[in-house]
């Protein structure tokens, strides 16, 4: 090999080094800034030490005043398994359960639902949705009859007694139904918050096989879903923060064709 070969093949090592140490260190540099976010957020409090479920002790990083301080590094890792996930399902725009019925998640549930046009339940899970869907579905279809009915005057020759039962059934129906009312199939995952307290939700994803993503405190188990976020499940900020994420790793997805280029 030649001096001149030699050289230029040098500067050419020497280019490729550079290149992937200023790509690792952009890398670095946006994880860094993430985690500064979740820092921000809270998203690393867990609960009392007295509640921890011993199969989130890998995902705690120390202890502070009797509480659990969860590793903000193996939550980034978790949580950008689950939105590979997601992003996955975005390019084939299939449908996802956004479930969140404990008072700090409602409002960040359906509103993050409702950004992708997708079902969600806030209010009480009725045992079933995903179990006994043809039942469910015949209730909406009920409710979509009982709305169309009202809206079209057809419940004018009623008594005004009849007409109020009517009214108080539809917004009994609404309430618990109204987040699932376009559903024309099950879902193809189910995006919860604390799968503790959404555990019959949990269950049933289970019992069907549809894949489960859980933003989960350390009173969970991550054995319970298939992509497990540990991190603060009680606090808005927390949970709206790992709901945009997952939301915009949908609408990632959603930017592919349907030859896996965006």
């Amino acid at each position: 090999m030649s001096f001149f070969i030699r050289i230029i093949l040098s500067l050419f090592l020497s280019a490729c080094k550079n290149f992937y140490f200023l790509v690792n260190l952009e890398k670095m540099t946006s994880e860094n800034k993430k985690m500064e976010e979740m820092l921000k957020k809270g998203v690393h409090f867990g609960y009392s030490s007295t509640t921890l479920n011993p199969k989130m002790k890998p995902f705690i990083f120390a202890y502070r005043n009797n509480t659990e301080i969860f590793d903000l590094g193996k939550i980034l890792q978790q949580l950008n398994l689950a939105k590979e996930f997601i992003k996955n399902l975005g390019k084939e725009k299939k449908p996802i359960l956004f479930v969140g019925t404990k008072k700090e998640a409602k409002e960040n549930t359906e509103s993050f639902a409702q950004e992708l046009h997708m079902p969600y339940v806030v209010e009480r899970w009725l045992g079933g949705i995903l179990t006994n869907f043809k039942e469910i579905k015949n209730r909406i279809d009920y409710l979509n009859d009982l709305t169309q009915k009202k809206e079209s005057g057809e419940f004018e020759k009623y008594t005004k007694k009849e007409r109020l039962e009517i009214a108080r059934k539809i917004v009994r129906l609404d309430r618990y139904l109204a987040g699932i009312r376009q559903c024309q199939s099950l879902p193809a995952a189910l995006i919860v918050v604390d799968s503790n307290y959404e555990k019959t939700a949990v269950k049933e994803a289970k019992k069907t096989k549809i894949p489960l993503v859980a933003i989960m405190n350390s009173d969970c188990s991550p054995e319970d879903v298939d992509y497990p976020i540990p991190a603060n499940d009680s606090s808005v900020s927390s949970i709206n923060f790992f709901l945009g994420e997952l939301v915009d790793a949908y609408k990632e997805g959603l930017k592919y064709d349907n030859s896996g280029t965006n």
